[in-house]
């Protein structure tokens, strides 16, 4: 009588970290691309209340007739949400295989040299996530706005970082200077995922994070503050 042939076992499928880190750097390229995007948009508030308040209405707008009234900016939020949870899913996984490969602790562990957004990473990320939040239930939805009306966005803005509530602006800076790091440190892993190995990359991908980072945060931050010292009201 044969020997009964034993079923092979079924190997799990579970991506690389080389396809983690990839995955990571290109959502993270996304979100860094609609930052840009949406900080220019921003900045149209130095223009006047007509200007921004059209700009406003106009993303609501975009994509028609072909498609239905603010469907582009669901599209648009629908994958940015896709591009979000790809990142910080990879980001979770990475760190707990990294946990795994080294379960037991060192007794002594000898101080790492790194940036401050290098050793803060993964709780930055929790800051960013937080702050985007808090940033939509403000100013997209109204809901924790004390004076939201969906028709005057420039209203909304001044009244929001109005000098009286200097702590809403205070937690904006704290925050997208938060953002700020994540993205400096961000930047340079995405870099050296997709290839910059060399030296000489290496300095210029450590420069360009920083100058990326830089014009982000006083790109967003220079709304806030102008309304704060009434240079828009």
């Amino acid at each position: 009588m044969g020997a009964t042939a034993r079923p092979t076992p079924r190997k799990s499928v579970r991506p690389s970290s080389v396809a983690l880190k990839l995955i990571m750097a290109v959502s993270g390229v996304v979100l860094i691309l609609f930052l840009f995007a949406h900080m220019l948009g921003n900045l149209k508030i130095f223009v006047d209340a007509k200007d921004f308040d059209h700009y406003a209405h106009w993303l609501r707008e975009l994509g028609t007739p072909l498609l239905p009234r603010t469907w582009y900016l669901w599209i648009q939020r629908f994958g940015l949400v896709i591009a979000l949870i790809a990142h910080i899913w990879a980001a979770t996984v990475l760190t707990r295989r990294a946990r795994r490969a080294r379960p037991v602790k060192y007794a002594h562990r000898p101080k790492v040299q790194g940036s401050y957004a290098a050793r803060t990473m993964r709780w930055g990320g929790v800051i960013v996530l937080l702050f985007v939040i808090y940033h939509i239930l403000d100013l997209t939805t109204g809901t924790v706005h004390p004076d939201f009306d969906p028709r005057h966005p420039y209203a909304n803005v001044v009244a929001d970082f109005a000098p009286q509530r200097w702590y809403v602006t205070a937690f904006y800076a704290l925050a997208v200077s938060a953002v700020g790091l994540h993205l400096k440190h961000g930047i340079f892993s995405a870099a050296r995922t997709l290839g910059q190995q060399t030296t000489g990359g290496e300095r210029i991908a450590r420069i360009a994070s920083s100058v990326i980072a830089a014009v982000l945060v006083i790109g967003y931050l220079s709304v806030p503050f102008a309304v704060l010292i009434g240079l828009v009201d």
